[in-house]
């Protein structure tokens, strides 16, 4: 990954950052926070410049997205081209096994650049990539087509729910396009054909493949450096897991919603589905050791506290450095299943991945169109969902974390949806936190949470026809954990659910909102009482200032 590179990196912006905290500590140098173009500046703005890793209802997202959120990916040397291992672009010619070949060569020589010249290359296979630091290339989305003629049920077989019914878990995993450690892959996929429906996550189908490597000494929220009690397992650029388990009065999961009256009077228990995804575990780099003291390339997400049993652990193995660019990717069209039974015609997906990225990528007709899976500090720039319309056209789940997903449109869809299908659009469940949406053209969909406690995360400077639905059952929890943020959105229906969030989410943000109203889908708040939420320059368009708030925070 040229980690001595990325070190000086991480530790430049780490000590810019420190630096932003200490002027809000000393009070000195009042005027920390960049200077704003002509506009109207909320107040909320100048108290996160004052306070950026403590914020309680804006979370600290300056850092999403690959390699710290890197303007540029990584630039592989080309090792391969798909056609010197059997592709022919006629459209005709099965070409999955000799991109795989490639790829897997790559693989072998320890990474670099896989080429798909411009044509149209018939897959009859899904497309893997699970070696550190391979990307596949082709020649852009409007040259390099891959048409795909199968989808995952009849690749792999039946995916059904680990919490049981006829539903299928190809509605919301895997992808034609999948991006996994080779080993995670094949143990995922073995668990599937045995029909012993797995967990897919960091720790493995039964979440029992970690050990231990120190526990670590009570820390705050936006803490980047934190004491542990023994470094000796521990190194500089090391991806290590923060484990945080719940207590029987499930105050982990309290404090993920904002803490107080509220939270502390919400029935828990019966939320069978929601605590099935605890422990939290959060995938982080280390940037220095110093004695017990350990830095991270990013704050704290929670607060570290003793009764919730904090160490910092291994994993089931992790794919890095890794990308996908420049192609389109096709389903062959079909109907659009009836909801929770689709086939897996899905696009790309990042799992038990870090630090890899998708640039400049469309797919189309397709049943879930980019997905992010136990996937952390990845970036998808300039994707596109289009064609027959989608179930999920972007999804984040299973504990995923810093990503950053900017500069993407989901497409009106080219014909009628039919009936007893459903379309959700950008979405986000399973304790999910610190992610950010950025730049985005809406045609259709909503801003969909699938319950389950997602946390800490960005909306900004998004258009949306708010047209889609939420999904996510009673057993998942509340919709909204705390900190959730929407900046500068432009509603063009007029439709106030899942956007205006000030009456849902608890210590949660809504700022820069043109004028909505309630219609259709509409939610009423899982926490009683006052949610501490914030509203600000509500019945604006545009106005406000700063535009966005990731980019924002990056200037910060």
């Amino acid at each position: 990954m040229g980690m001595e590179h990325a070190d000086i990196s991480r530790r430049s912006l780490l000590g810019s950052a420190i630096a932003v905290a200490a002027v809000a500590a000393t009070g000195t140098a009042a005027a920390a926070a960049p200077a704003q173009p002509r506009g109207d500046v909320p107040a909320l703005w100048r108290e996160f410049a004052r306070a950026p890793f403590t914020h309680p209802q804006i979370p600290y997202v300056g850092r999403a997205g690959c390699r710290g959120g890197a303007a540029r990916f990584p630039r592989r040397p080309v090792v391969a081209d798909v056609t010197a291992y059997g592709a022919v672009a006629d459209g005709t010619t099965d070409c999955a096994p000799a991109i795989n070949r490639a790829v897997a060569a790559a693989g072998r020589a320890g990474g670099g650049t896989v080429l798909i010249p411009p044509g149209t290359f018939r897959i009859d296979g899904l497309i893997r990539i699970g070696h550190d630091n391979v990307v596949l290339r082709g020649a852009g989305s409007g040259r390099t087509t891959l048409y795909a003629t199968k989808n995952l049920t009849e690749l792999i077989g039946a995916y059904g729910s680990r919490y049981g019914g006829d539903k299928s878990s190809w509605s919301w995993a895997g992808g034609l396009i999948w991006l996994a450690p080779t080993a995670r892959w094949d143990s995922l996929v073995a668990a599937v054909r045995a029909g012993n429906w797995p967990f897919e996550g960091w720790t493995g189908n039964r979440r029992d493949e970690w050990e231990t490597l120190t526990t670590v000494s009570p820390a705050r929220q936006g803490s980047w450096t934190v004491t542990v009690a023994d470094t000796r397992r521990l190194r500089p650029g090391q991806l290590v897991l923060l484990r945080l388990a719940d207590d029987a009065g499930h105050t982990l999961l309290e404090h993920m919603s904002g803490g107080g009256p509220g939270p502390e009077a919400y029935i828990w228990d019966d939320k069978t589905k929601l605590t099935s995804y605890v422990p939290y575990e959060w995938p982080v780099r280390i940037a220095r050791v110093a004695g017990r003291k350990v830095t991270f390339e990013r704050p704290l997400p929670l607060d570290v506290r003793p009764e919730w049993d904090p160490r910092l652990t291994t994993h089931a193995g992790a794919l890095t450095g890794a990308g996908i660019e420049g192609l389109t990717l096709e389903a062959v069209e079909t109907p659009q299943s009836e909801h929770l039974l689709d086939k897996g015609y899905n696009g790309v997906t990042f799992q038990c991945a870090y630090d890899c990225w998708a640039d400049d990528i469309v797919v189309r007709h397709v049943d879930n169109g980019f997905g992010l899976v136990a996937a952390s500090s990845c970036t998808l720039r300039r994707t596109r969902v289009a064609g027959r319309g989608s179930h999920h056209p972007y999804f984040c789940r299973e504990g995923s974390h810093d990503n950053l997903i900017e500069d993407f449109t989901i497409e009106q869809r080219t014909v009628p949806a039919p009936p007893n299908t459903q379309l959700h659009g950008i979405n986000v469940e399973g304790l999910s936190s610190y992610n950010v949406w950025s730049h985005g053209d809406m045609r259709m969909g909503t801003f969909d949470s699938h319950r389950g406690l997602p946390f800490a995360n960005v909306r900004t400077d998004i258009t949306v026809n708010n047209n889609g639905r939420h999904g996510g059952d009673a057993s998942a929890g509340p919709l909204f954990g705390a900190r959730f943020t929407h900046w500068n959105i432009r509603v063009t229906n007029g439709r106030a659910g899942l956007m205006k969030i000030d009456g849902l989410a608890p210590y949660s943000a809504t700022v820069g909102l043109n004028e909505v109203r309630e219609f259709d889908q509409i939610d009423v708040p899982d926490f009683t009482g006052d949610l501490h939420s914030r509203l600000e320059l509500y019945g604006t368009t545009d106005v406000i200032r700063p535009r966005n708030l990731y980019e924002a925070q990056r200037e910060l």
